[in-house]
């Protein structure tokens, strides 16, 4: 079981209530923007991947190596039913978290669900040298997350109550127009519930 960070909660509410879940492609940035927001919203910040390593005391590369990726789907999907049931955190999800149904629903119900959408040519670039990205250690990354981002990104925006692109901006900037975003859909949400897009 977890508990928030004591950090964030002896501050004041945010103003941007509840759950942040934080969806798309690997190297989409949902980590560096997640812990960067989370701070500012005076929010707890998870991460499920590092979660799933912290727990099992490996690198995802290792579970996929013993257990395939169903077994890390599995193990992702027990994650996502216990980080998605608390209450005012931003979580940064693994690329694959939307593969599975019982997944997009509990995001979509427990919080807002932002898509961090990406080009491929900007999500080949920050993940060449990464290591950590079993699904990207084959001959052509190019032509797998070509493949992996037609497949998924139909997947992000049917779980998504925002989506913002992502670009060659900042983080700093990225940050601030999500919080922007988030705030303005918080103003609205007693009318409106349908999906935003931010250019």
């Amino acid at each position: 079981m977890f508990n928030a960070n004591p950090a964030f909660s002896e501050q004041a509410d945010s103003v941007v209530p509840g759950n942040i879940f934080l969806v798309g492609m690997m190297g989409a940035g949902k980590t560096s923007v997640g812990r960067v927001l989370a701070k500012r919203l005076n929010k707890a910040f998870y991460d499920s991947d590092h979660v799933i390593e912290e727990r099992t005391g490996v690198k995802i590369p290792v579970i996929f190596e013993i257990e395939g990726e169903p077994g890390f789907r599995q193990r992702e999907s027990a994650i996502i039913e216990e980080l998605t049931a608390l209450d005012d955190v931003v979580l940064a999800t693994g690329g694959g978290v939307v593969l599975a149904q019982a997944n997009r629903e509990r995001l979509r119900a427990r919080g807002t669900v932002v898509y961090l959408r990406a080009s491929v040519k900007d999500l080949l670039n920050r993940t060449r040298h990464d290591k950590n990205r079993p699904l990207l250690q084959t001959a052509d990354p190019r032509a797998r997350l070509n493949e992996l981002f037609d497949m998924r990104d139909p997947l992000y925006r049917e779980v998504a109550h925002v989506t913002i692109d992502t670009g060659s901006q900042s983080l700093t900037t990225l940050v601030n127009r999500l919080h922007h975003v988030l705030e303005a859909r918080g103003d609205r949400s007693a009318m409106t519930d349908q999906p935003q897009c931010e250019p």
